[in-house]
């Protein structure tokens, strides 16, 4: 059985730091540092939008389901619809990820407590 938004919601909210808002007239935000994004959902009606590591980012958007991310491609961010196009493993894999690339971008101090092995 594939992850349910509600699934991928609450595996963000998992994460360190990890807080959430609704922007744009209703698109879920989930940040962290304040207003970092590492995940948006209803971005385009029911997706998921996340950032990749930028030599991956092609190859993501030649998978079947998965497109660059209105607006936020230029910063290596993809989106997928519902049901999503990947495993529940990957695709919890690949919000991590998302999560530890925003991190990486903090200041050193700030990272403390974000940082996942």
């Amino acid at each position: 059985m594939s992850l349910s938004e509600e699934d991928v919601a609450a595996f963000c909210l998992g994460l360190p730091g990890a807080r959430e808002d609704y922007k744009w007239g209703g698109v879920r935000v989930f940040s962290i540092a304040g207003n970092k994004m590492f995940a948006l959902q209803g971005l385009r009606s029911d997706s998921l939008a996340f950032k990749v590591d930028k030599d991956l980012f092609l190859g993501h958007c030649d998978r079947p389901g998965i497109h660059p991310a209105p607006y936020l491609a230029r910063a290596q961010w993809i989106i997928m619809g519902v049901p999503y196009p990947l495993g529940d493993d990957e695709l919890r894999s690949l919000i991590r990820r998302s999560h530890q690339l925003v991190v990486s971008k903090l200041p050193k101090r700030v990272q403390v407590g974000l940082l996942m092995d």
